[in-house]
């Protein structure tokens, strides 16, 4: 395929199998796919945020139609800058991006830790930013798109008609961070809960956390597919994780690849309604700034980035405190991209 090319019309990558990963489509996925935005992790932050409003998202795709011809122009073989959003999953792709790219003897010039999706998409229209790293299904529930099938072919389809002509999307990887809601060991053993949907009859006395924007992202969404309703919302950002293990809350909204799972033994409760769709990670473009070079080694990146793997370095990151820049380098090194 063509390195612009989207998936929609080649072999699109099936995401890794995870007890959080649902490949069947439901009325209800179609119905809240727009508001399904991303997660917030204790560790791992939350995935470029996501989400925006019918009204935000209608605005913002106007906006990048509007902007296509006014971006500046670039010539390929020029710099490329790589940005990030302000979470260190997000810091450690781009670091992955940006090495590999310089080992192929492109110009880069990094920008990480920038913002959120709001910030981020409005830098990559302008030109400002070359690539980012992304996750599929929530850039597009965040330009109001919607997929009727919650598969990486399928969300990449409807991303690639909802995107202005400016920007386009390379190869998704298998990688993918996916939104969990997760309960202690304790809390799944004593009530016997294992889906989202086994909140229903406990909701009412349990307090849910996440990040600051998680209430009013997710709070609809969860009644309308689930009919939960919780006693109290708490904004708990970066804690959420320890904060689901202390009891402070009993749910929270915690990234698939938080390593803080594991270490904490939360138990993500399984999705069976497909509320969070594919979230596989994909580099976004401003077409005008990149050229075969640089297309064809974040391709190669995608190969070989899958969930397990970005577990892996995300617990270097997370737990053992490794400088995101040295774990990519390992990572590019050990996979033969650099």
């Amino acid at each position: 395929m063509s390195t612009l090319t989207p998936l929609s019309g080649s072999a699109a990558p099936k995401p890794a199998a995870a007890a959080a990963v649902r490949r069947t489509a439901s009325v209800a996925a179609l119905a809240v796919l727009a508001l399904a935005a991303t997660a917030c992790s204790s560790s791992g932050g939350d995935p470029l945020g996501g989400g925006a409003s019918a009204s935000a998202a209608g605005g913002a795709s106007a906006s990048a139609a509007g902007g296509a011809g006014t971006s500046a122009a670039a010539a390929p073989g020029g710099t490329v800058v790589v940005g990030s959003a302000n979470f260190p999953e997000n810091v450690l792709l781009g670091s992955i991006y940006a090495q590999a790219l310089r080992a192929k003897g492109v110009k880069v010039e990094e920008k990480f830790n920038i913002g959120s999706r709001e910030v981020l998409y409005g830098q990559l229209q302008s030109g400002s930013l070359s690539v980012l790293p992304e996750y599929n299904g929530a850039l597009l529930a965040y330009l109001g798109g919607k997929s009727a099938d919650p598969t990486a072919a399928a969300v990449n389809a409807e991303l690639t008609k909802t995107l202005p002509a400016s920007l386009g999307i390379l190869e998704s990887s298998p990688a993918e961070d996916k939104d969990t809601l997760s309960i202690s060991q304790e809390s799944a053993d004593k009530l016997g809960l294992k889906t989202i949907a086994d909140l229903a009859a406990k909701a009412g006395e349990f307090t849910i956390g996440g990040p600051p924007e998680f209430k009013s992202r997710q709070e609809q969404p969860l009644k309308d597919v689930y009919g939960l309703t919780f006693k109290e919302w708490k904004s708990t950002g970066e804690t959420t994780a320890n904060a689901v293990k202390d009891g402070s809350i009993q749910v929270g909204n915690v990234f698939s690849t938080d390593p803080k799972i594991t270490q904490l033994k939360l138990v993500p409760l399984a999705d069976p309604k497909n509320l969070f769709g594919a979230q596989n990670v994909t580099p976004l473009v401003n077409k005008a700034k990149v050229d075969a070079t640089t297309t064809g080694a974040l391709n190669a990146v995608s190969a070989k980035l899958d969930t397990a793997g970005l577990l892996a370095l995300m617990k270097k990151v997370a737990v053992d405190k490794e400088d995101p820049s040295a774990v990519a380098k390992d990572w590019l090194k050990s996979s033969g991209l650099s």
